[in-house]
Protein backbone atom coordinates (compact mmCIF):
# COMPACT_ATOMS: atom_id res chain seq x y z
CA UNK A 1 0.00 0.00 0.00
CA UNK A 2 2.74 2.31 0.22
CA UNK A 3 4.01 1.77 -3.10
CA UNK A 4 0.96 2.78 -4.41
CA UNK A 5 -0.02 5.77 -1.92
CA UNK A 6 0.08 7.98 -4.48
CA UNK A 7 -2.75 5.80 -6.71
CA UNK A 8 -4.88 5.40 -3.66
CA UNK A 9 -5.02 9.17 -2.59
CA UNK A 10 -5.94 9.66 -6.25
CA UNK A 11 -8.62 7.67 -6.19
CA UNK A 12 -9.87 8.43 -3.01
CA UNK A 13 -10.39 12.06 -3.88
CA UNK A 14 -11.79 11.32 -7.45
CA UNK A 15 -14.12 9.43 -5.61
CA UNK A 16 -14.90 12.05 -2.72
CA UNK A 17 -15.55 14.86 -5.69
CA UNK A 18 -17.44 13.19 -8.37
CA UNK A 19 -20.08 12.17 -5.80
CA UNK A 20 -21.21 15.56 -5.12
CA UNK A 21 -19.65 17.59 -8.58
CA UNK A 22 -22.50 19.89 -10.15
CA UNK A 23 -24.20 19.35 -6.76
CA UNK A 24 -25.25 22.58 -5.64
CA UNK A 25 -25.27 21.94 -1.77
CA UNK A 26 -22.24 19.79 -2.41
CA UNK A 27 -20.34 18.01 0.79
CA UNK A 28 -23.30 19.52 3.31
CA UNK A 29 -25.51 16.22 1.88
CA UNK A 30 -22.77 14.47 3.83
CA UNK A 31 -24.31 16.28 6.81
CA UNK A 32 -27.83 16.69 6.06
CA UNK A 33 -28.60 12.75 4.95
CA UNK A 34 -27.98 11.03 8.26
CA UNK A 35 -29.52 14.59 10.17
CA UNK A 36 -32.71 14.01 8.46
CA UNK A 37 -32.93 10.72 9.00
CA UNK A 38 -32.35 11.23 12.51
CA UNK A 39 -35.39 13.74 12.87
CA UNK A 40 -37.65 11.67 11.42
CA UNK A 41 -36.51 8.49 13.02
CA UNK A 42 -36.74 10.68 16.36
CA UNK A 43 -40.31 12.17 15.79
CA UNK A 44 -41.54 8.32 15.07
CA UNK A 45 -39.95 6.52 17.84
CA UNK A 46 -39.99 8.91 20.83
CA UNK A 47 -42.90 10.96 20.05
CA UNK A 48 -45.47 8.32 18.57
CA UNK A 49 -43.74 4.71 19.85
CA UNK A 50 -42.51 6.54 23.04
CA UNK A 51 -39.19 5.13 23.05
CA UNK A 52 -37.82 5.36 26.81
CA UNK A 53 -35.44 4.29 29.73
CA UNK A 54 -32.35 4.62 27.37
CA UNK A 55 -30.96 7.33 29.83
CA UNK A 56 -30.14 9.87 27.41
CA UNK A 57 -32.45 12.01 25.02
CA UNK A 58 -33.74 9.77 22.03
CA UNK A 59 -32.47 12.06 19.31
CA UNK A 60 -28.46 11.59 20.28
CA UNK A 61 -29.12 8.18 21.03
CA UNK A 62 -30.11 7.45 17.53
CA UNK A 63 -27.61 9.07 16.10
CA UNK A 64 -24.98 7.70 17.86
CA UNK A 65 -26.50 4.28 16.22
CA UNK A 66 -27.01 5.64 12.46
CA UNK A 67 -23.71 7.16 11.86
CA UNK A 68 -21.74 3.47 11.73
CA UNK A 69 -24.29 1.97 10.43
CA UNK A 70 -24.84 4.57 7.44
CA UNK A 71 -21.06 3.92 7.44
CA UNK A 72 -21.31 0.20 7.05
CA UNK A 73 -24.39 -0.02 4.41
CA UNK A 74 -23.04 3.37 2.46
CA UNK A 75 -19.82 1.41 2.20
CA UNK A 76 -20.82 -1.78 0.63
CA UNK A 77 -22.94 -0.75 -1.35
CA UNK A 78 -20.73 1.53 -2.75
CA UNK A 79 -17.66 -0.85 -2.72
CA UNK A 80 -19.83 -3.79 -4.44
CA UNK A 81 -19.76 -1.78 -8.01
CA UNK A 82 -16.13 -0.19 -6.96
CA UNK A 83 -14.39 -2.97 -9.35
CA UNK A 84 -17.62 -2.93 -12.56
CA UNK A 85 -17.18 0.88 -12.44
CA UNK A 86 -13.31 0.82 -13.10
CA UNK A 87 -13.49 -1.94 -15.95
CA UNK A 88 -11.00 0.34 -18.39
CA UNK A 89 -8.53 0.70 -15.60
CA UNK A 90 -8.46 -2.54 -14.62
CA UNK A 91 -7.97 -3.71 -18.13
CA UNK A 92 -5.52 -1.10 -18.61
CA UNK A 93 -2.77 -1.49 -15.87
CA UNK A 94 -1.60 -3.60 -13.12
CA UNK A 95 -2.02 -2.37 -9.66
CA UNK A 96 -3.60 -4.54 -6.59
CA UNK A 97 -7.22 -4.00 -7.17
CA UNK A 98 -8.18 -3.75 -3.30
CA UNK A 99 -7.07 -0.50 -3.94
CA UNK A 100 -9.96 0.45 -5.53
CA UNK A 101 -12.22 -1.21 -2.84
CA UNK A 102 -10.46 1.13 -0.36
CA UNK A 103 -10.20 4.33 -1.71
CA UNK A 104 -13.99 3.30 -1.49
CA UNK A 105 -14.02 3.14 1.88
CA UNK A 106 -11.44 6.19 2.51
CA UNK A 107 -14.05 8.07 0.71
CA UNK A 108 -17.12 6.66 3.26
CA UNK A 109 -14.73 7.67 6.23
CA UNK A 110 -14.55 11.20 4.89
CA UNK A 111 -18.25 11.42 5.15
CA UNK A 112 -18.47 10.02 8.52
CA UNK A 113 -15.94 12.31 9.81
CA UNK A 114 -17.90 14.81 8.28
CA UNK A 115 -21.05 13.85 10.01
CA UNK A 116 -19.22 13.59 13.11
CA UNK A 117 -19.17 17.46 13.76
CA UNK A 118 -22.83 17.25 13.81
CA UNK A 119 -22.88 14.35 16.28
CA UNK A 120 -20.30 16.49 19.02
CA UNK A 121 -23.06 19.78 18.62
CA UNK A 122 -25.79 17.25 19.74
CA UNK A 123 -23.73 16.47 22.59
CA UNK A 124 -22.94 19.61 23.29
CA UNK A 125 -26.42 20.59 23.00
CA UNK A 126 -27.65 17.71 25.10
CA UNK A 127 -25.05 18.61 27.79
CA UNK A 128 -23.47 14.97 27.46
CA UNK A 129 -20.40 15.07 29.29
CA UNK A 130 -17.24 14.89 27.28
CA UNK A 131 -14.90 11.64 29.06
CA UNK A 132 -11.97 9.84 29.06
CA UNK A 133 -13.72 6.38 27.30
CA UNK A 134 -14.85 8.27 24.38
CA UNK A 135 -11.14 7.91 23.16
CA UNK A 136 -12.18 4.61 23.07
CA UNK A 137 -14.17 5.42 20.02
CA UNK A 138 -11.11 5.29 17.05
CA UNK A 139 -10.29 2.06 17.96
CA UNK A 140 -13.63 0.24 17.97
CA UNK A 141 -14.27 2.64 15.01
CA UNK A 142 -10.77 0.57 13.74
CA UNK A 143 -12.30 -2.26 14.08
CA UNK A 144 -15.45 -1.58 11.94
CA UNK A 145 -13.68 -0.71 9.51
CA UNK A 146 -11.66 -4.18 8.77
CA UNK A 147 -14.70 -5.67 9.22
CA UNK A 148 -16.02 -3.38 6.24
CA UNK A 149 -13.17 -3.65 4.68
CA UNK A 150 -12.61 -7.72 4.51
CA UNK A 151 -16.76 -7.69 3.67
CA UNK A 152 -16.24 -5.38 1.03
CA UNK A 153 -13.78 -7.41 -0.30
CA UNK A 154 -15.62 -10.60 -0.48
CA UNK A 155 -18.10 -9.10 -2.29
CA UNK A 156 -17.06 -6.49 -4.53
CA UNK A 157 -15.05 -10.00 -5.95
CA UNK A 158 -17.99 -12.76 -5.94
CA UNK A 159 -20.12 -10.15 -7.58
CA UNK A 160 -17.88 -9.78 -10.81
CA UNK A 161 -18.97 -13.76 -11.28
CA UNK A 162 -22.48 -13.91 -9.74
CA UNK A 163 -24.05 -10.32 -10.47
CA UNK A 164 -27.01 -11.72 -8.19
CA UNK A 165 -24.92 -11.22 -4.92
CA UNK A 166 -25.54 -7.79 -5.37
CA UNK A 167 -29.81 -8.06 -5.07
CA UNK A 168 -29.29 -10.63 -2.35
CA UNK A 169 -27.65 -8.50 -0.46
CA UNK A 170 -29.86 -5.58 -0.68
CA UNK A 171 -32.57 -8.03 1.23
CA UNK A 172 -29.87 -8.82 3.44
CA UNK A 173 -28.81 -5.32 4.35
CA UNK A 174 -32.93 -4.68 5.66
CA UNK A 175 -32.81 -7.52 7.69
CA UNK A 176 -29.97 -6.49 9.06
CA UNK A 177 -30.97 -3.18 9.95
CA UNK A 178 -33.50 -4.84 12.23
CA UNK A 179 -31.53 -7.04 14.23
CA UNK A 180 -29.38 -4.47 15.08
CA UNK A 181 -29.76 -2.08 17.45
CA UNK A 182 -29.94 1.27 15.36
CA UNK A 183 -33.44 1.88 16.43
CA UNK A 184 -33.42 0.37 19.89
CA UNK A 185 -31.52 -0.47 23.01
CA UNK A 186 -30.82 -3.95 23.21
CA UNK A 187 -32.83 -4.36 26.76
CA UNK A 188 -35.60 -3.80 24.97
CA UNK A 189 -35.13 -7.42 23.14
CA UNK A 190 -36.46 -11.04 25.41
CA UNK A 191 -32.95 -12.23 27.63
CA UNK A 192 -33.83 -15.13 25.40
CA UNK A 193 -32.97 -13.78 22.36
CA UNK A 194 -30.35 -11.04 23.03
CA UNK A 195 -27.30 -13.61 22.02
CA UNK A 196 -28.21 -12.48 18.48
CA UNK A 197 -26.58 -9.37 19.20
CA UNK A 198 -23.00 -11.20 20.42
CA UNK A 199 -22.87 -12.88 16.87
CA UNK A 200 -23.54 -10.11 15.06
CA UNK A 201 -20.72 -7.45 14.71
CA UNK A 202 -22.65 -4.65 14.22
CA UNK A 203 -24.67 -4.92 17.41
CA UNK A 204 -21.41 -5.49 18.91
CA UNK A 205 -19.79 -2.01 17.54
CA UNK A 206 -22.75 0.26 17.82
CA UNK A 207 -23.38 -1.04 21.98
CA UNK A 208 -19.56 -0.25 22.26
CA UNK A 209 -19.93 3.15 20.94
CA UNK A 210 -22.61 4.16 23.16
CA UNK A 211 -21.30 2.45 26.25
CA UNK A 212 -18.15 4.82 25.82
CA UNK A 213 -20.08 7.66 25.11
CA UNK A 214 -22.65 8.01 27.25
CA UNK A 215 -22.36 6.00 30.22
CA UNK A 216 -18.81 6.52 30.60
CA UNK A 217 -17.32 3.19 31.13
CA UNK A 218 -15.17 0.65 28.73
CA UNK A 219 -16.78 -0.98 26.02
CA UNK A 220 -17.77 -4.68 27.23
CA UNK A 221 -14.88 -6.44 26.49
CA UNK A 222 -15.78 -9.58 25.93
CA UNK A 223 -18.46 -8.77 23.09
CA UNK A 224 -15.93 -6.50 21.33
CA UNK A 225 -13.23 -9.73 21.72
CA UNK A 226 -15.75 -11.90 19.91
CA UNK A 227 -16.21 -8.63 17.48
CA UNK A 228 -12.60 -8.49 17.00
CA UNK A 229 -12.38 -12.42 15.88
CA UNK A 230 -15.02 -12.15 13.81
CA UNK A 231 -13.09 -8.83 11.91
CA UNK A 232 -10.18 -10.58 11.59
CA UNK A 233 -10.90 -13.68 10.52
CA UNK A 234 -13.32 -12.30 7.85
CA UNK A 235 -10.77 -10.42 6.55
CA UNK A 236 -8.53 -12.87 6.22
CA UNK A 237 -10.67 -14.94 4.34
CA UNK A 238 -12.06 -12.07 2.59
CA UNK A 239 -7.99 -11.10 1.37
CA UNK A 240 -7.90 -14.46 0.64
CA UNK A 241 -10.41 -15.18 -1.70
CA UNK A 242 -9.78 -11.76 -3.72
CA UNK A 243 -6.79 -12.04 -4.13
CA UNK A 244 -7.08 -16.07 -5.58
CA UNK A 245 -9.77 -14.36 -8.14
CA UNK A 246 -7.78 -11.41 -8.70
CA UNK A 247 -6.46 -12.88 -12.21
CA UNK A 248 -9.57 -13.11 -13.55
CA UNK A 249 -10.89 -9.93 -13.18
CA UNK A 250 -9.72 -8.08 -16.85
CA UNK A 251 -11.79 -11.20 -18.26
CA UNK A 252 -14.87 -10.54 -16.83
CA UNK A 253 -15.07 -7.15 -15.35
Amino acid sequence: MLRYYSLLKKLTLREIKARYKQSFLGFFWIILNPLFQMIIMSFIFSKIMKMTGIGVPYPIYLYAGLLPWLFFANSIASAMGALTNNSSLIKKIYFPREILILSTLLAKVFDFSLAIIIFVLLMIFFKIPFTFYMLFFLPIFLLQFIFTYGLSLLLSALNLFYRDIQYLFDLIMTLWFYVTPVIYSTEFFPAEYRYIFKINPMSVFINAYRQVLFNGTYPNWESLGIGFFISMGLYLIAYKVFKKLEGMFADVV
